[in-house]
Formats: C-alpha cells, structure tokens, sequence
C-alpha cells in the first residue's frame, strides 16, 4: 500500500495550502536528482509530487480524505451519487480518518452506525459498489473510472507549451493521442482529455484521462513552482566592479545586472522571466552567482593579479567569520 499523502509531505491532515506548498519545495528541492546523489532520493522524489499533486487539488484532496487510496476507483460526481441516497447512504454519513494501527478507516457520523472501524472483513468492491449504483441488485448507466498517466516534458517544452504526441499502452493495446499543452505548466499539474478513460456501464459515460506533467531533470534549469533557477559563471572582477551580462533562460537570453562586489552564492532575480502563467503573474528567473577564475594565466594577468594581491587589504577569511 503506498504511504500516506500527509506523512509523505510531513504535515497534519488539516494543513492549508500555504503549508503543503513550502512542505512541498522544501523536500522536492532535497530530494531533486540534480542536488541528490542518492539512488532512493529519485523515487522519494516522484513519492512527494504525486503527494502533492493530490493534495493540492481541492477536489482530489476531498476523495483521498474521504476514501484514502481508493480514491481513484470513485467517480467525480460521487458526492451528487451519495446525496441522492444511492446504495442507500445519505449524504454526510461518512466519517474518514485513520484506524489506530494506521491504516485507513470509514464510518458513519451520528446519523448512522457507531462503532464501526476500517475494512476488515469487508469487500472494498462491495462497499463502493453499493454506494454508486453497482451490485445487490441495482442496474443502471455507471460512469467510466478516470484515469491517469504520466506526461513528461523538457523544461522548455513546458515554458513554451504547444502540441505534443503521446502513445500510452493499456490492456487494448497502444493508443496515441495529440495533447495541447498549455505554456507554463507545471510539474505535477494535470491535463483533462475528456471521455478518454475508462470505459462507462451499461450506457454510461466514459471517464476522464489525465495526464500529470513530469519535468524531466534539466541540466541548467531548476524549477520550483513558477520561479527557475541558474547558474551564473562571472569573472572576478565582474562579481567585484559590477556589470551587466546575459543569462539564459528557457525562452532565450535575457539580461541580468551584477551589482558590485556580488559573492558566489548571491541570487538575483530577473522578474516575470520564470515560468509563464496564463492566470497571473509570471514566475521569476533566478541567477546564483558562480565565481570562476582563469584555468590558465597569461603572463599580464599573473602580473595584475600579484599587483592585486598586494595592494589589497581584503581577507575572505576573515569577512567570513
């Protein structure tokens, strides 16, 4: 069974938004394969985006609360299906939340039975069945199961966005499909194709298929949320008298203003050069700056230097302390 989406992000069941996002980049930038060498840091990191893609999601989140990994395996418009008393539960009678043992556990508030605690001895197939239309009896139009799968793309495929093909393999075979893919998404945002999931029953509609954006590691850019970073390589005495260089972004170069006496490590931050955003402001572009010296000096620059050296009374070692 796979971990709890709360305990894979650390934090509480009643977390706002604002919470799960920092708990989110906090641990997607640790477990990042480009900042981690660790062999299980990759699955970790795939774990706490697919945490957080559910879980920031209003609608996924309230499925995952009330039916814990089940969530899938329910129609969207479970809670229209429950309201209407199918199965023969009334809207509100459920009660969700973890059985002491940790695992998941459904029962009904005061309007139903009390007492009752996790699934043992009963068939999760029989339990949700009932509740949507299935078994004991009852017929009727089922809607198709929603689907998900997996879309990757490069960081620039997804600051430029546009159309891609994709083939995914199922129990039917290969089937492609032509996904417009909006510019500025973001790893872990879903994109609906509609009625491409799973078959309806007995006249019902089809389901949805999803495809969940995965940026691929990038050997440049890093992303978090809309904001991207990169590194700047400036020479010495760019970082120590200022200046004004180009910086590469996704979409093309852009410039980026040093300001004197810049260490290894600054950010600057070039706004509305991140990732786009359809529905607001833009992320930012973020440029550390790198140091780099000669690998080889000529004999002037030796020269200058030494003179440099000299005359200087500044010592890294003791600003630093």
């Amino acid at each position: 069974m796979a971990r709890d989406y709360y305990e894979v992000l650390g934090v509480s069941r009643n977390a706002g938004p604002d919470e799960l996002q920092q708990a989110y980049r906090r641990l997607a930038r640790a477990n990042h394969p480009d900042v981690n060498s660790d062999p299980a840091a990759e699955e970790r990191f795939k774990e706490v985006n697919e945490a957080y893609s559910v879980l920031s999601d209003p609608e996924q989140r309230k499925r995952y609360d009330r039916f814990g990994a089940d969530f899938r395996r329910v129609p969207e418009d479970w809670e229209e299906r429950v309201g209407a008393g199918a199965g023969g539960f009334r809207s509100g009678g459920f009660r969700s939340g973890h059985a002491p043992g940790g695992g998941y556990s459904e029962g009904y508030d005061d309007r139903g039975f009390e007492g009752f605690s996790g699934f043992e001895g009963i068939d999760i197939e029989d339990l949700l069945g009932s509740a949507f239309g299935r078994g004991r009896g009852r017929t009727g139009p089922i809607h198709g199961a929603d689907q998900e799968a997996e879309l990757p793309l490069t960081v620039e495929e997804a600051y430029r966005g546009g159309r891609r093909s994709i083939t995914l393999t199922g129990t039917s075979g290969p089937r492609n499909y032509t996904v417009t893919v909006p510019a500025g998404v973001t790893d872990g945002q879903r994109i609906r194709l509609a009625g491409e999931g799973g078959r309806g029953i007995g006249g019902g509609e089809a389901g949805d298929l999803y495809l969940v954006v995965r940026l691929q590691p990038h050997h440049r850019f890093r992303v978090e949320g809309r904001d991207i970073h990169v590194d700047l390589p400036l020479a010495p005495w760019e970082a120590a008298i200022g200046a004004t260089v180009p910086v590469p972004t996704p979409g093309g170069e852009a410039k980026v203003t040093v300001p004197p006496g810049s260490s290894t490590g600054r950010w600057l931050r070039v706004r509305g050069e991140g990732m786009p955003n359809p529905k607001g402001r833009p992320g930012d572009l973020i440029a550390e700056v790198k140091i780099m010296v000669p690998p080889r000096l000529t004999d002037r620059e030796r020269q200058l230097f030494a003179q440099l050296a000299a005359d200087s009374r500044f010592d890294p070692r003791r600003e630093s302390r």
